[in-house]
């Protein structure tokens, strides 16, 4: 296991800043997100011009992880094509896998098992894993769907976000039943209130030490990525909490 960090937690400064910040902090790798109205690519971006997209990525000489994608296109065709040009996207800069959400809660489980086989085929034909996240509003809410997603999917993989099963409406939820779909994970401290999704590290619920020797037990040897996320009117600074969890998670693995 190794550390990396997410682009969202330097979501004030462009691109190749927030990049730079991650290797000045000695991360190994990033978390690349590119989301739209996100705020350093988007998917019309990636579609509009691949091979800019691609040099601004090399130019900035730190390695990613993953990337986290949320499409800007509504309908199923655009959604597919901004897809597509993220896997392409992510076979040039060697990344070896791709997050996505899962439906909402209450979606047709039917429809997003035949959606996601179909996205699975387009990542295995550019040599990407493709995964979706562990979250509190899509069928992933409730671990034992997610686990079920997975089995109805071959090949799907899943994104660790253990705060969705620690705060809300699942807290306290057992999820140790996916840790052997796992091929990504992104952590930040998190308490039991509604209020507190992201606190300042120590200062929440989250067992790092025993998530970490869970997913050793499951021979996970992939990224650890710390997703303190620099959001609106946040309460506290981000960096240096961004640096207490690397160290943390170093000193761990």
């Amino acid at each position: 296991m190794y550390v990396a960090c997410s682009t969202l937690s330097f979501s004030k400064v462009s691109l190749e800043d927030a990049l730079r910040t991650v290797r000045e902090m000695r991360f190994t790798k990033a978390d690349l997100a590119i989301h739209e109205g996100g705020p350093h690519l988007t998917p019309a971006e990636v579609v509009a011009d691949l091979g800019r997209c691609v040099q601004r990525l090399k130019a900035t000489n730190l390695p990613l992880a993953s990337i986290h994608l949320i499409t800007s296109a509504t309908d199923t065709v655009g959604a597919r094509k901004e897809f597509q040009a993220v896997c392409r996207l992510a076979r040039v800069c060697t990344v070896p896998l791709l997050t996505v959400p899962a439906a909402p809660i209450g979606s047709d489980l039917d429809a997003e098992v035949a959606r996601l086989q179909d996205w699975v085929r387009i990542a295995e034909a550019e040599g990407v894993i493709l995964s979706v996240e562990t979250h509190a509003q899509t069928v992933t809410a409730d671990p034992q769907g997610a686990a079920e997603l997975c089995r109805r999917v071959p090949g799907l993989a899943l994104t660790l976000d253990p705060s969705h099963y620690h705060s809300g409406p699942h807290a306290s939820a057992d999820y140790e039943c996916l840790l052997k779909f796992v091929r990504h994970v992104r952590l930040r401290d998190t308490g039991t209130g509604t209020d507190q999704f992201q606190v300042r590290i120590g200062q929440g619920e989250m067992e790092f030490g025993r998530l970490l020797t869970q997913l050793d037990r499951c021979r996970y040897d992939r990224a650890l990525t710390v997703d303190v996320r620099d959001i609106p009117d946040s309460p506290f600074p981000i960096v240096p909490e961004v640096r207490k969890l690397k160290y943390l998670l170093e000193s761990l693995v």
